[in-house]
């Protein structure tokens, strides 16, 4: 079993940026791709960004194309979200979750491991 531990949210004005990241421990985190999804109060669970499991290929939502983006150090068994010009929109709790697959998934029922979640604030 892979447990997650999600840190580095936090309050920051709109433009600003976070950087969260996701550290692993339990079996080998190379061997599982990884997303981050997030919810926001009232609404349901959106995806966020995902990569592979070597770091090669990623997906982002259209939300947040061109201002985050993922990336991961399988030797420091972390993988982090840079969040650049963030918008009040992205006020959310974030967590990243992982699956033992090459591939990536939108949904989040196709992640097994879960993170207990960073809150990201953004405030005008």
């Amino acid at each position: 079993q892979v447990q997650r531990v999600e840190s580095g949210g936090g309050l920051v004005q709109a433009g600003g940026l976070l950087r969260p990241s996701c550290a692993a421990s339990g079996r080998t985190f190379s061997g599982y791709s990884v997303g981050w999804f997030r919810q926001a109060p009232g609404k349901e669970r959106e995806f966020v960004a995902a990569i592979s499991r070597s770091g090669g290929s990623t997906l982002y939502a259209d939300s947040v194309k061109g201002r985050f983006t993922i990336s991961r150090d399988n030797a420091k068994n972390t993988v982090y979200l840079q969040m650049n010009n963030l918008k009040l929109e992205d006020t959310a709790v974030f967590y990243c979750a992982a699956r033992p697959s090459y591939t990536y998934g939108i949904r989040s029922n196709e992640y097994d491991y879960w993170g207990q979640g960073t809150q990201v604030t953004v405030s005008s």
